[in-house]
């Protein structure tokens, strides 16, 4: 089954942690074997897995973040905005490296996705794999004046923050809302047409982010706290909201998001297996009243590899066990190719378009 995957951190894995993704996941986890950190030797995605578990398309981040707890072996964090704006631009170079390479082919339009579709339906795995542009953390965006530049370099979908405070607004592990420079932001992203991306955002920022913001919204790796607490997931009443406008939300595949009371470094991956994806992607549904909301956002390289990762996932090819778990839970087939394609198909039909955006009225900012 076709498989469309709302989350990867592709770009920020090849050129911050030296992995080479058209290499096997089983060399590279080799090449890092006896290497000292979190996640080597324990990578789980790498675009012959991808191709191996079709998914055929994903949203691949850029993402780079200025914080004050900057340290010396941070792989994310920079002390001033500008470096994060290089960061975010190299990885962006990465995935045009591929691109020009065969390896990956960028959906910008509505018109790229329908044809991506269609050559993949008709010829396979002899074509590259798709991805939409997302930025994880907006701190790369210097001001509302940097959005024709990252629209034009295929930007389509934006998260305000990640962990802390960004520019932007307050995330996770915060307390707080949208900050001054937010609204302005929103004003010139909604103006285009880049979908907001609810996950990261603290509480009362989300709320905020969902009242200024009046275009396509989504939650692109994001699971449920009525299952696992902690602020990092959503509640009923926001995966609602969510819902309530149309948008789609990606269930993540990191442990810790789906085990009450993980420690991470403590912790073991026994503990949990995909059967608990199913319950976050289950829980949506029920609010929902349907199965055209729920999705899958991996998350599966971002920062962690097998050691947080369910007990029974070796690799992101084995998305293609779910279909036959979603199953044994009563979902029919129609609901299934939702959930694993569907969903967010739909969703990028609706919010992709093959005009170019009429021009930013910089005055509205």
């Amino acid at each position: 089954m076709r498989v469309v995957d709302s989350h990867l951190d592709l770009a920020w894995n090849a050129v911050h942690w030296n992995r080479d993704l058209k290499r096997p996941v089983a060399e590279t986890r080799a090449l890092e074997r006896g290497m000292r950190g979190k996640a080597r030797g324990l990578g789980t995605v790498a675009l012959p897995e991808m191709r191996q578990g079709n998914v055929v398309l994903c949203f691949a981040t850029v993402l780079a973040r200025t914080s004050d707890r900057w340290r010396e072996d941070t792989m994310l964090d920079t002390i001033v905005r500008d470096i994060a704006y290089a960061r975010a631009q190299g990885q962006l170079a990465y995935y045009r490296l591929l691109e020009r390479q065969g390896a990956l082919r960028q959906i910008r339009t509505r018109r790229d996705l329908d044809a991506h579709l269609g050559a993949w339906g008709e010829r396979g795995d002899a074509q590259p794999l798709g991805f939409v542009l997302a930025m994880e953390g907006a701190d790369p965006i210097l001001g509302p004046d940097d959005v024709p530049e990252w629209w034009d370099d295929g930007l389509r979908a934006l998260s305000l923050a990640h962990y802390g405070v960004s520019a932007y607004a307050h995330g996770t592990g915060t307390q707080g809302g949208l900050l001054p420079a937010a609204r302005p932001l929103l004003r010139a992203l909604e103006q285009v047409g880049v979908t907001l991306d609810l996950t990261h955002l603290a509480d009362r920022a989300f709320w905020e982010a969902l009242d200024a913001f009046g275009g396509p919204i989504h939650a692109s790796h994001q699971n449920c706290r009525a299952l696992v607490s902690g602020q990092r997931q959503m509640t009923d009443d926001q995966l609602k909201a969510v819902i309530a406008r149309d948008g789609v939300i990606g269930v993540a595949f990191d442990s810790w998001m789906l085990y009450e009371g993980w420690v991470k470094g403590v912790t073991t991956p026994d503990v949990v297996g995909v059967a608990a994806v199913i319950d976050h992607i289950d829980r949506v549904c029920q609010l929902a009243g349907n199965a055209s909301h729920a999705a899958l956002g991996t998350d599966l390289d971002g920062g962690f590899g097998k050691e947080q990762t369910p007990y029974d996932l070796d690799t992101i090819a084995d998305l293609q066990h779910l279909p036959a778990m979603l199953a044994a839970r009563g979902y029919p087939p129609v609901d299934i190719a939702k959930i694993m394609h569907g969903n967010w198909i739909r969703f990028l039909q609706r919010v992709l378009t093959n005009a170019c955006p009429a021009p930013l009225q910089r005055e509205d900012w």
